[in-house]
C-alpha cells in the first residue's frame, strides 16, 4: 500500500496554534467512527455519545464500524486486519478523517493513518477541538491551548520519524528532520512553560476573588455533572440570570458565580462549572485545575443529573470519578435530578431519590421542584453549622470578623465586658471559640 506524502515542516513561529495547523478545520469534515467497546449492553450509550461529540464539533458522521476487543493492539489498536478491513469502506465514503472512541498512542495513530490513508484522531483530539471552539474567555484559551499542546507534543515524534522514513536515508545517523523537530519540541516547550506561568497568575488571581467572596456573609456552592445535564439552566432558574445555554455538549467552559436567596433570606454564592464526561481526559483536568478549584473550594456541592437518560448511572459515576481526581467527593453533595418532565417512569424516578441520600428531582427549564431544591441547600448549609454564644473580649475581636466569614452572626451586643455574640459557625471554628462560651 503507498505511504502518504506527510511532510514535517510544521512552522512554530506561533506554536499555541501547532494542533491548528497538524489537524486543519475544515467545515462539516466527513468523518468515520470507529467504536472498540468490550461491554454489548453499553454500546448504544457509547456510540450515541460519539455521535454527539461529533455534532458538537460540526462534523458528518458518514460511516461507522464497531469492534469487540479484550485488550488493545499495540501498533494499530484495532489490529491490523480490522484496519485493512476497513480502508475501503473508509475510502467508498470519502472520510475525511476516521475517530477512534479511545485513546491512541501516537504510534497507533501513526500506523492507522498509514493503512487506512486518512488522518486519524482519538477521542480526546475530538474533545480537544470542541473545546477550543468553545473557549471565549482569555482564561478559557489558555487552559485549552495548554491541554492541546501537552496533548500533541509525543505526536511530534511521529510526524518526523514518518519523513525519515519516507526520506529513505539509509546509514545516515540522525535523519532530515532531527534537527527541525528537536526546533520544534523546543519552541512547544517553552510555549507549554509559558501557558503554565499565566495560568498560575490566573490561578492566583481567582484564589483572592474566593478570598474576597469569604469576607461575605454567603456560603459558597458548586454545580457539577454531566455534560448537558441542566447545570446553567438550573443556575438562571435560581438567580434569574441568563447564562448561555446550548443543547450541544460542553456549553459551558468559564465559570459564572451567581448569588442566589434561600427561603429564610440567607444568601448563597453557587458557581456554574465546566461539565464532565465519561473518560474526560486528564490533560483537560489539568489544563482546567484553576477553574476545577472552584469546585474543591465550594461548602457543598450539587450535582446535576440528567434524570431522562437511560444511562444516568454511568454518568453519575464518571462525576463521581472526577470529584474522587479533584479531591472533593467527600464535600457534602446535594444530588438534582434534573429535567424529571421527561421521565415516564416517575415511580423509579421518586425510588432514585429515595435511594440517594439528600436527593430531590425537579425540572430546572419549568422551575419544577426548586423549593424542595432550596430547603435541601439550607439543611445541608445548617449541617455544616453549630450554634454558638460567646463572650469575645475587645482584644480578640478580630474573632468576631470571622464569626460573619465562617458563619452566620444573629445578634452582636457590645457591654462592658466584651462582645456577646450568638451565631452560627463551621465546627472548627466553633473549636476555636471554646474558651469564650457562655450558658445559653
Amino acid at each position: 500500500m503507498p505511504q502518504r506524502n506527510v511532510s514535517p515542516s510544521v512552522e512554530l513561529s506561533e506554536p499555541q496554534h501547532l494542533a491548528t495547523r497538524l489537524h486543519p478545520v475544515q467545515e462539516r469534515e466527513r468523518v468515520f467512527l470507529i467504536y472498540v467497546n468490550p461491554d454489548p449492553e453499553l454500546d448504544s450509550y457509547v456510540e450515541e455519545e460519539l455521535r454527539a461529540l461529533c455534532d458538537t464539533a460540526g462534523l458528518e458522521v458518514v460511516g461507522e464500524s464497531r469492534q469487540r476487543r479484550s485488550r488493545p493492539d499495540a501498533a494499530t489498536f484495532i489490529g491490523r486486519g480490522k484496519a485493512e478491513l476497513l480502508f475501503p469502506q473508509v475510502r467508498e465514503v470519502t472520510a475525511d478523517m476516521v475517530i477512534v472512541d479511545d485513546d491512541l498512542t501516537p504510534l497507533q495513530q501513526r500506523n492507522l493513518e498509514d493503512i487506512l490513508q486518512t488522518r486519524v484522531i482519538d477521542r480526546t483530539e475530538l474533545i480537544l477541538r470542541i473545546f477550543a471552539q468553545r473557549a471565549h474567555t482569555r482564561e478559557g484559551k489558555l487552559q485549552v491551548e495548554l491541554a492541546r499542546l501537552t496533548y500533541e507534543l509525543p505526536r511530534l515524534m511521529s510526524v518526523y520519524t514518518k519523513f525519515e522514513q519516507q526520506a529513505g536515508h539509509i546509514g545516515v545517523r540522525g535523519g532530515p528532520g532531527e534537527t527541525k523537530l528537536e526546533q520544534d519540541r523546543r519552541k512547544v516547550r517553552e510555549r507549554i512553560a509559558d501557558l503554565q506561568r499565566e495560568l498560575e497568575q490566573v490561578a492566583r488571581q481567582r484564589s483572592q476573588q474566593r478570598q474576597g467572596r469569604r469576607r461575605l456573609p454567603f456560603p459558597f456552592g458548586a454545580l457539577v455533572g454531566y455534560t448537558s445535564a441542566g447545570k446553567s439552566t438550573l443556575l438562571n432558574t435560581l438567580s434569574g440570570a441568563h447564562i448561555y445555554t446550548d443543547e450541544h455538549l460542553f456549553a459551558t467552559l468559564d465559570p459564572t458565580v451567581r448569588r442566589i436567596v434561600l427561603p429564610d433570606g440567607w444568601g448563597v454564592l453557587l458557581s456554574d462549572t465546566v461539565g464532565f464526561i465519561r473518560n474526560l481526559p486528564h490533560s483537560l483536568v489539568a489544563a482546567f485545575r484553576a477553574t476545577l478549584e472552584e469546585v474543591t473550594e465550594a461548602d457543598f456541592l450539587i450535582h446535576v443529573v440528567d434524570a431522562s437518560h437511560p444511562q444516568l448511572e454511568i454518568q453519575r459515576q464518571a462525576v463521581m470519578n472526577v470529584l474522587a481526581e479533584l479531591g472533593a467527593h467527600n464535600k457534602p453533595i446535594i444530588t438534582a435530578y434534573n429535567k424529571a418532565d421527561l421521565v415516564k417512569d416517575t415511580y423509579r424516578l421518586r425510588q432514585l431519590v429515595a435511594e440517594t441520600p439528600n436527593a430531590v428531582y425537579l425540572s430546572a427549564l419549568k422551575a419544577e421542584g426548586i423549593p424542595e431544591l432550596m430547603n435541601h441547600i439550607l439543611t445541608t448549609l445548617r449541617s455544616l453549622l453549630q450554634p454558638v454564644k460567646i463572650r469575645l473580649p475587645y482584644t480578640q475581636s478580630s474573632l468576631l470578623a470571622q464569626c460573619y466569614e465562617l458563619g452566620r452572626v444573629h445578634t452582636a451586643e457590645y457591654t462592658a465586658d466584651g462582645i456577646l455574640v450568638e451565631a452560627e459557625v463551621t465546627h472548627d471554628l466553633a473549636e476555636l471559640l471554646k474558651p469564650y462560651r457562655v450558658e445559653a
